[in-house]
Protein backbone atom coordinates (compact mmCIF):
# COMPACT_ATOMS: atom_id res chain seq x y z
CA UNK A 1 0.00 0.00 0.00
CA UNK A 2 1.61 3.26 -1.04
CA UNK A 3 -0.76 5.79 1.10
CA UNK A 4 -0.43 6.90 4.40
CA UNK A 5 -2.70 4.28 6.77
CA UNK A 6 -4.91 4.57 9.40
CA UNK A 7 -3.21 6.04 12.21
CA UNK A 8 -4.72 5.90 16.24
CA UNK A 9 -4.75 8.54 18.49
CA UNK A 10 -1.61 8.46 21.34
CA UNK A 11 -2.15 6.33 24.53
CA UNK A 12 0.01 5.64 27.32
CA UNK A 13 2.69 3.10 25.93
CA UNK A 14 6.11 2.69 27.27
CA UNK A 15 8.06 -0.09 24.69
CA UNK A 16 10.50 0.42 22.13
CA UNK A 17 9.06 -0.46 19.10
CA UNK A 18 11.08 0.87 16.12
CA UNK A 19 9.72 2.59 13.56
CA UNK A 20 9.49 2.29 9.75
CA UNK A 21 9.70 4.88 7.13
CA UNK A 22 5.75 5.74 7.79
CA UNK A 23 3.55 4.86 4.24
CA UNK A 24 4.61 2.25 2.87
CA UNK A 25 6.41 3.79 -0.27
CA UNK A 26 8.33 3.23 -3.15
CA UNK A 27 12.47 3.77 -2.04
CA UNK A 28 14.61 3.71 -4.77
CA UNK A 29 16.64 5.63 -2.20
CA UNK A 30 17.24 6.46 0.88
CA UNK A 31 17.79 9.08 3.49
CA UNK A 32 20.32 10.55 5.63
CA UNK A 33 17.96 11.85 8.55
CA UNK A 34 18.00 10.08 11.81
CA UNK A 35 15.34 8.22 12.16
CA UNK A 36 12.43 8.41 15.21
CA UNK A 37 12.73 5.01 16.92
CA UNK A 38 9.72 3.92 18.16
CA UNK A 39 5.58 4.95 19.08
CA UNK A 40 6.95 7.00 22.33
CA UNK A 41 9.42 9.45 19.99
CA UNK A 42 6.21 9.86 17.96
CA UNK A 43 3.81 10.55 20.68
CA UNK A 44 6.04 12.81 22.41
CA UNK A 45 7.10 14.70 19.32
CA UNK A 46 3.57 14.95 18.23
CA UNK A 47 2.83 16.56 21.91
CA UNK A 48 5.36 18.90 20.86
CA UNK A 49 4.36 19.60 17.66
CA UNK A 50 0.70 20.47 18.81
CA UNK A 51 1.36 22.12 21.83
CA UNK A 52 4.26 24.75 21.05
CA UNK A 53 6.82 24.98 23.79
CA UNK A 54 6.25 22.67 26.01
CA UNK A 55 9.20 21.37 29.42
CA UNK A 56 9.82 17.32 30.09
CA UNK A 57 7.34 17.66 33.27
CA UNK A 58 4.56 18.94 31.28
CA UNK A 59 5.38 16.26 28.65
CA UNK A 60 5.04 13.55 31.04
CA UNK A 61 1.54 14.58 32.00
CA UNK A 62 0.25 14.89 28.67
CA UNK A 63 1.72 11.26 27.04
CA UNK A 64 1.13 9.43 30.33
CA UNK A 65 5.02 7.97 29.78
CA UNK A 66 7.39 8.21 33.20
CA UNK A 67 9.51 11.13 33.47
CA UNK A 68 12.46 9.15 32.55
CA UNK A 69 11.17 7.71 29.53
CA UNK A 70 10.18 11.20 28.65
CA UNK A 71 13.92 12.42 29.00
CA UNK A 72 15.34 9.59 27.14
CA UNK A 73 12.99 9.85 24.09
CA UNK A 74 13.55 13.80 24.32
CA UNK A 75 17.52 13.23 24.54
CA UNK A 76 16.98 11.25 21.12
CA UNK A 77 14.74 13.69 19.52
CA UNK A 78 17.37 16.49 20.37
CA UNK A 79 19.90 14.55 19.08
CA UNK A 80 17.76 13.52 15.62
CA UNK A 81 17.55 17.38 15.15
CA UNK A 82 13.51 17.23 15.98
CA UNK A 83 13.60 19.56 18.83
CA UNK A 84 15.61 21.83 20.05
CA UNK A 85 15.48 23.73 23.48
CA UNK A 86 14.21 27.01 23.68
CA UNK A 87 14.49 28.80 26.83
CA UNK A 88 13.27 28.28 30.17
CA UNK A 89 9.39 28.94 31.75
CA UNK A 90 9.08 31.22 33.92
CA UNK A 91 9.58 30.74 37.99
CA UNK A 92 7.29 29.16 40.29
CA UNK A 93 9.78 29.31 43.05
CA UNK A 94 11.80 26.47 42.19
CA UNK A 95 14.36 25.20 39.16
CA UNK A 96 12.82 26.74 36.25
CA UNK A 97 12.18 24.33 33.24
CA UNK A 98 13.60 24.02 30.27
CA UNK A 99 11.28 24.42 27.75
CA UNK A 100 10.80 22.43 24.28
CA UNK A 101 10.06 23.54 20.99
CA UNK A 102 9.84 22.08 17.17
CA UNK A 103 12.99 22.49 14.99
CA UNK A 104 10.63 23.28 11.83
CA UNK A 105 13.80 22.66 9.51
CA UNK A 106 14.25 18.81 11.03
CA UNK A 107 12.53 17.56 7.97
CA UNK A 108 11.44 18.67 4.90
CA UNK A 109 9.04 17.03 2.02
CA UNK A 110 7.24 17.78 -0.78
CA UNK A 111 3.87 17.93 -2.08
CA UNK A 112 2.18 17.77 -5.26
CA UNK A 113 -1.49 18.19 -5.83
CA UNK A 114 -2.22 16.81 -9.35
CA UNK A 115 -5.64 18.71 -10.94
CA UNK A 116 -6.31 18.32 -14.53
CA UNK A 117 -5.97 22.66 -14.77
CA UNK A 118 -2.75 22.49 -12.88
CA UNK A 119 -0.36 21.20 -10.41
CA UNK A 120 0.55 22.67 -7.03
CA UNK A 121 3.79 21.77 -6.03
CA UNK A 122 5.12 23.15 -2.38
CA UNK A 123 7.76 22.17 -0.28
CA UNK A 124 7.33 22.54 3.43
CA UNK A 125 9.18 21.85 6.83
CA UNK A 126 8.38 19.79 9.61
CA UNK A 127 5.95 22.05 10.88
CA UNK A 128 4.12 22.39 8.03
CA UNK A 129 5.24 26.14 6.70
CA UNK A 130 5.30 26.50 2.91
CA UNK A 131 9.22 27.49 1.95
CA UNK A 132 8.91 26.65 -2.01
CA UNK A 133 5.91 27.02 -3.71
CA UNK A 134 5.03 26.68 -7.80
CA UNK A 135 1.81 26.48 -10.15
CA UNK A 136 2.42 24.84 -12.90
CA UNK A 137 -0.17 24.87 -15.90
CA UNK A 138 -1.10 21.66 -17.08
CA UNK A 139 -1.85 21.87 -21.49
CA UNK A 140 -2.74 18.24 -22.05
CA UNK A 141 -4.08 16.56 -18.96
CA UNK A 142 -4.53 13.04 -20.50
CA UNK A 143 -0.15 12.88 -21.20
CA UNK A 144 0.19 11.07 -17.91
CA UNK A 145 3.99 10.65 -18.77
CA UNK A 146 4.67 13.97 -20.13
CA UNK A 147 2.95 15.40 -16.83
CA UNK A 148 5.00 13.07 -14.91
CA UNK A 149 8.01 14.30 -16.40
CA UNK A 150 7.18 17.85 -16.17
CA UNK A 151 6.14 17.81 -12.44
CA UNK A 152 9.06 15.47 -11.29
CA UNK A 153 11.79 18.39 -12.57
CA UNK A 154 9.96 21.45 -11.28
CA UNK A 155 9.51 19.64 -8.44
CA UNK A 156 13.25 19.13 -7.81
CA UNK A 157 14.40 22.29 -8.85
CA UNK A 158 11.69 24.17 -5.98
CA UNK A 159 14.45 22.02 -3.66
CA UNK A 160 17.27 22.95 -4.72
CA UNK A 161 15.95 26.95 -4.84
CA UNK A 162 14.42 26.24 -1.34
CA UNK A 163 17.92 25.48 -0.36
CA UNK A 164 16.50 22.46 1.38
CA UNK A 165 19.12 19.70 3.08
CA UNK A 166 18.78 16.80 1.03
CA UNK A 167 19.16 14.56 3.84
CA UNK A 168 16.01 16.10 5.59
CA UNK A 169 13.92 15.65 3.05
CA UNK A 170 11.22 12.75 3.71
CA UNK A 171 9.75 12.15 0.57
CA UNK A 172 7.09 13.28 -2.17
CA UNK A 173 3.91 13.38 -1.58
CA UNK A 174 1.15 13.29 -4.60
CA UNK A 175 -2.66 14.34 -4.05
CA UNK A 176 -4.93 13.05 -6.93
CA UNK A 177 -8.51 12.39 -7.69
CA UNK A 178 -9.49 9.43 -7.11
CA UNK A 179 -10.32 6.21 -7.55
CA UNK A 180 -6.98 4.84 -6.19
CA UNK A 181 -5.80 1.36 -6.06
CA UNK A 182 -3.47 1.98 -3.24
CA UNK A 183 -2.11 -1.71 -3.17
CA UNK A 184 -0.08 -0.51 -6.35
CA UNK A 185 0.18 2.95 -6.31
CA UNK A 186 -1.66 3.56 -8.93
CA UNK A 187 -4.69 5.94 -10.63
CA UNK A 188 -7.68 4.16 -11.41
CA UNK A 189 -9.65 6.48 -14.60
CA UNK A 190 -9.85 9.59 -12.63
CA UNK A 191 -12.78 11.81 -13.57
CA UNK A 192 -11.57 14.77 -15.76
CA UNK A 193 -8.01 13.04 -16.49
CA UNK A 194 -8.99 11.97 -20.37
CA UNK A 195 -7.38 8.86 -21.60
CA UNK A 196 -5.79 7.81 -17.67
CA UNK A 197 -7.15 3.95 -17.31
CA UNK A 198 -4.61 2.70 -14.41
CA UNK A 199 -1.63 4.83 -13.95
CA UNK A 200 1.22 4.02 -11.38
CA UNK A 201 1.64 7.32 -10.31
CA UNK A 202 3.93 6.05 -6.84
CA UNK A 203 6.27 4.07 -9.41
CA UNK A 204 6.32 7.06 -11.77
CA UNK A 205 7.05 9.23 -9.70
CA UNK A 206 9.75 7.25 -7.55
CA UNK A 207 11.36 6.86 -10.85
CA UNK A 208 11.38 10.50 -12.04
CA UNK A 209 12.73 12.11 -8.24
CA UNK A 210 15.02 9.38 -6.61
CA UNK A 211 12.55 10.07 -3.23
CA UNK A 212 10.21 7.88 -1.55
CA UNK A 213 6.77 8.67 -2.74
CA UNK A 214 3.54 8.20 -1.14
CA UNK A 215 -0.05 9.08 -2.58
CA UNK A 216 -3.59 9.49 -1.59
CA UNK A 217 -6.69 11.08 -2.91
CA UNK A 218 -6.99 15.02 -2.45
CA UNK A 219 -9.36 14.99 -0.01
CA UNK A 220 -7.94 12.67 2.26
CA UNK A 221 -4.79 14.53 1.74
CA UNK A 222 -6.06 17.60 2.80
CA UNK A 223 -7.37 16.69 5.66
CA UNK A 224 -3.73 14.87 6.51
CA UNK A 225 -2.68 18.25 5.73
CA UNK A 226 -5.50 20.16 8.59
CA UNK A 227 -5.02 17.57 10.84
CA UNK A 228 -0.98 17.73 10.84
CA UNK A 229 -0.94 21.79 10.49
CA UNK A 230 -4.28 22.52 12.68
CA UNK A 231 -2.56 21.52 15.74
CA UNK A 232 -4.76 21.47 18.71
CA UNK A 233 -7.44 23.29 16.62
CA UNK A 234 -7.70 20.26 14.37
CA UNK A 235 -7.20 17.56 17.14
CA UNK A 236 -9.93 14.94 17.40
CA UNK A 237 -12.59 14.57 14.59
CA UNK A 238 -13.95 16.37 11.52
CA UNK A 239 -14.71 16.39 8.12
CA UNK A 240 -13.28 17.65 5.82
CA UNK A 241 -15.45 18.64 2.67
CA UNK A 242 -12.84 19.43 -0.53
CA UNK A 243 -13.92 21.24 -3.75
CA UNK A 244 -11.46 21.14 -6.41
CA UNK A 245 -12.20 20.16 -10.00
CA UNK A 246 -14.53 18.10 -8.04
CA UNK A 247 -16.25 17.68 -4.51
CA UNK A 248 -14.42 14.81 -1.93
CA UNK A 249 -14.33 14.67 1.70
CA UNK A 250 -11.62 13.39 3.78
CA UNK A 251 -12.79 11.97 7.48
CA UNK A 252 -10.86 12.32 10.50
CA UNK A 253 -12.36 10.53 13.75
CA UNK A 254 -10.51 10.60 17.42
CA UNK A 255 -7.48 12.27 15.42
CA UNK A 256 -7.41 8.98 13.28
CA UNK A 257 -7.21 9.22 9.68
CA UNK A 258 -10.08 6.74 7.79
CA UNK A 259 -9.36 5.51 4.12
CA UNK A 260 -11.66 2.59 4.30
CA UNK A 261 -11.24 -1.10 3.07
CA UNK A 262 -9.72 -0.08 -0.28
CA UNK A 263 -8.26 3.20 0.76
CA UNK A 264 -11.16 5.46 -1.12
CA UNK A 265 -13.08 6.67 2.14
CA UNK A 266 -14.84 9.39 1.50
CA UNK A 267 -16.29 9.98 -1.82
CA UNK A 268 -18.39 12.36 -1.00
CA UNK A 269 -19.88 13.50 -4.79
CA UNK A 270 -21.47 10.09 -4.61
CA UNK A 271 -23.57 11.31 -1.37
CA UNK A 272 -27.55 10.82 -2.82
CA UNK A 273 -29.42 13.97 -3.06
CA UNK A 274 -32.56 14.63 -4.25
CA UNK A 275 -32.56 13.13 -7.93
CA UNK A 276 -32.30 15.40 -11.18
CA UNK A 277 -31.50 14.57 -14.81
CA UNK A 278 -27.57 14.66 -14.69
CA UNK A 279 -26.16 11.51 -14.49
CA UNK A 280 -22.85 10.81 -12.70
CA UNK A 281 -20.02 8.51 -14.08
CA UNK A 282 -21.37 5.59 -11.75
CA UNK A 283 -24.59 5.58 -13.41
CA UNK A 284 -26.68 7.24 -10.43
CA UNK A 285 -29.18 10.13 -11.12
CA UNK A 286 -29.22 11.58 -7.15
CA UNK A 287 -25.00 12.02 -6.52
CA UNK A 288 -23.85 15.03 -5.24
CA UNK A 289 -21.25 15.34 -7.76
CA UNK A 290 -22.71 16.06 -11.08
CA UNK A 291 -24.55 18.98 -9.34
CA UNK A 292 -21.63 20.52 -7.26
CA UNK A 293 -18.77 20.90 -9.30
CA UNK A 294 -17.70 24.02 -10.35
CA UNK A 295 -18.47 23.45 -14.18
CA UNK A 296 -21.99 22.21 -12.61
CA UNK A 297 -22.66 25.20 -10.67
CA UNK A 298 -22.11 26.98 -14.13
CA UNK A 299 -24.42 24.97 -15.66
CA UNK A 300 -27.30 25.29 -13.43
CA UNK A 301 -26.69 29.12 -13.42
CA UNK A 302 -27.37 29.43 -16.82
CA UNK A 303 -30.09 27.17 -17.15
CA UNK A 304 -31.61 28.93 -14.16
CA UNK A 305 -31.30 32.86 -15.06
CA UNK A 306 -30.31 32.47 -18.89
CA UNK A 307 -27.80 33.33 -21.26
CA UNK A 308 -28.83 37.63 -19.99
CA UNK A 309 -27.61 36.74 -16.60
CA UNK A 310 -24.53 34.66 -18.12
CA UNK A 311 -23.61 37.56 -20.54
CA UNK A 312 -23.51 40.03 -17.60
CA UNK A 313 -21.80 37.98 -15.18
CA UNK A 314 -19.04 37.26 -18.20
CA UNK A 315 -19.38 33.67 -19.06
CA UNK A 316 -18.54 32.00 -21.90
CA UNK A 317 -20.28 28.43 -20.97
CA UNK A 318 -18.19 26.30 -23.00
CA UNK A 319 -16.63 23.03 -22.34
CA UNK A 320 -13.23 24.47 -22.20
CA UNK A 321 -13.77 28.12 -20.67
CA UNK A 322 -14.89 26.29 -17.18
CA UNK A 323 -11.57 27.99 -15.25
CA UNK A 324 -12.03 31.23 -16.40
CA UNK A 325 -15.89 30.91 -16.12
CA UNK A 326 -15.73 29.61 -12.49
CA UNK A 327 -13.11 32.69 -11.79
CA UNK A 328 -16.32 34.91 -13.18
CA UNK A 329 -18.99 33.68 -11.11
CA UNK A 330 -17.25 33.61 -7.77
CA UNK A 331 -16.54 37.32 -8.58
CA UNK A 332 -19.91 38.16 -9.13
CA UNK A 333 -20.88 36.19 -6.08
CA UNK A 334 -18.77 38.22 -4.02
CA UNK A 335 -20.23 41.39 -5.55
CA UNK A 336 -24.18 40.50 -5.08
CA UNK A 337 -24.73 39.76 -8.23
CA UNK A 338 -28.26 37.72 -7.54
CA UNK A 339 -28.07 34.84 -9.94
CA UNK A 340 -24.29 33.88 -9.07
CA UNK A 341 -25.53 34.53 -4.99
CA UNK A 342 -28.25 32.25 -5.64
CA UNK A 343 -26.18 29.38 -8.22
CA UNK A 344 -23.64 29.27 -4.70
CA UNK A 345 -26.37 28.74 -2.81
CA UNK A 346 -28.10 25.93 -4.43
CA UNK A 347 -24.87 23.95 -4.59
CA UNK A 348 -24.26 24.77 -0.73
CA UNK A 349 -27.67 23.88 0.28
CA UNK A 350 -26.80 19.97 -2.05
CA UNK A 351 -23.75 19.78 0.03
CA UNK A 352 -25.21 20.83 2.91
CA UNK A 353 -27.62 18.17 2.58
CA UNK A 354 -25.08 15.51 1.94
CA UNK A 355 -23.23 17.15 4.79
CA UNK A 356 -25.95 16.56 7.09
CA UNK A 357 -25.91 12.95 6.82
CA UNK A 358 -22.54 11.81 6.72
CA UNK A 359 -22.03 14.30 10.47
CA UNK A 360 -25.14 12.15 11.69
CA UNK A 361 -23.66 9.20 10.93
CA UNK A 362 -20.28 10.13 11.77
CA UNK A 363 -20.98 11.94 15.10
CA UNK A 364 -18.27 14.64 14.23
CA UNK A 365 -18.45 18.45 15.60
CA UNK A 366 -16.53 20.27 13.19
CA UNK A 367 -16.66 20.37 9.34
CA UNK A 368 -14.07 22.24 7.08
CA UNK A 369 -13.84 23.96 4.07
CA UNK A 370 -11.56 23.77 2.20
CA UNK A 371 -9.88 23.07 -2.13
CA UNK A 372 -8.99 25.83 -4.63
CA UNK A 373 -12.35 26.29 -5.75
CA UNK A 374 -13.66 28.13 -2.82
CA UNK A 375 -11.48 30.69 -2.87
CA UNK A 376 -13.30 34.35 -2.16
CA UNK A 377 -16.89 32.01 -1.77
CA UNK A 378 -16.39 29.92 1.72
CA UNK A 379 -18.37 32.64 3.60
CA UNK A 380 -21.63 32.14 0.98
CA UNK A 381 -20.85 28.31 1.00
CA UNK A 382 -20.16 28.39 4.96
CA UNK A 383 -23.63 29.89 5.63
CA UNK A 384 -25.86 27.19 4.06
CA UNK A 385 -24.29 24.39 5.11
CA UNK A 386 -24.19 25.34 8.69
CA UNK A 387 -27.67 26.01 8.33
CA UNK A 388 -28.03 22.74 6.72
CA UNK A 389 -26.68 21.08 9.34
CA UNK A 390 -27.66 22.19 12.54
CA UNK A 391 -31.64 22.45 11.27
CA UNK A 392 -31.86 18.97 11.38
CA UNK A 393 -29.03 17.18 13.05
CA UNK A 394 -30.06 14.43 15.61
CA UNK A 395 -27.05 15.66 17.80
CA UNK A 396 -28.19 19.53 17.86
CA UNK A 397 -29.49 18.99 21.39
CA UNK A 398 -26.28 18.51 22.64
CA UNK A 399 -24.21 20.68 20.65
CA UNK A 400 -24.00 22.85 17.01
CA UNK A 401 -21.22 21.36 14.37
CA UNK A 402 -19.32 24.13 13.73
CA UNK A 403 -18.44 24.85 10.17
CA UNK A 404 -14.95 26.44 9.81
CA UNK A 405 -12.52 27.06 6.56
CA UNK A 406 -9.70 25.24 6.58
CA UNK A 407 -6.69 26.80 8.69
CA UNK A 408 -4.49 25.63 5.48
CA UNK A 409 -6.19 27.76 2.72
CA UNK A 410 -6.26 27.68 -1.23
CA UNK A 411 -3.17 25.33 -1.20
CA UNK A 412 -4.43 22.70 1.28
CA UNK A 413 -4.02 19.87 -1.55
CA UNK A 414 -0.84 20.88 -2.26
CA UNK A 415 0.16 20.96 1.64
CA UNK A 416 -1.98 18.35 2.37
CA UNK A 417 0.18 15.44 -0.25
CA UNK A 418 3.35 17.07 1.71
CA UNK A 419 1.86 16.45 4.71
CA UNK A 420 1.53 12.70 3.74
CA UNK A 421 5.03 12.40 3.95
CA UNK A 422 5.27 14.03 7.35
CA UNK A 423 2.66 12.34 8.97
CA UNK A 424 3.45 8.89 7.78
CA UNK A 425 6.79 9.36 9.10
CA UNK A 426 6.34 11.25 12.08
CA UNK A 427 2.08 10.33 13.85
CA UNK A 428 1.70 8.22 16.58
CA UNK A 429 -0.42 4.98 15.12
CA UNK A 430 -0.34 1.35 15.81
CA UNK A 431 1.53 0.50 13.10
CA UNK A 432 4.75 1.73 15.24
CA UNK A 433 3.63 -1.20 17.66
CA UNK A 434 3.14 -3.89 15.01
CA UNK A 435 5.62 -3.93 12.00
CA UNK A 436 9.57 -4.01 12.02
Amino acid sequence: MVRVRQQTPATRVTDGARAPQGSQVTTPSGTNLPRVGGYNQAVVLDAVRTRGEVSRVELAALTGLTNQTVSNVVRKLLDAGLVAEAGQAPSNGGKRRTLLSLRADGAYAVGVHLDPDAAVIVVVDLSGQVVGSRRLRLTDPGDADGIVDRVARAALRLVERAGVDRGRLLGLGIAAPGPLDGSSGAVVSPPNFPGWGRVPLTEMFATATGLPVALDNDATAAAIGERWIGGAERAGSFLFVYLGTGVGAGIVLDNTVLHGDSGNAGEFGHMPVEPGDRICQCGANDCLGPYCSPAAIVEDLVARHGLGAAARIGLKAAPDTVHLDWKALRRAARAGDPAAVDAVHRAARRIGQAARGATSLLDVERIVLGGEALRGIEGLMREEIEAAVNRTSVARTIRAIAVEPSVIGETVGAVGAASLVLHGNYAPGWRLLTEA
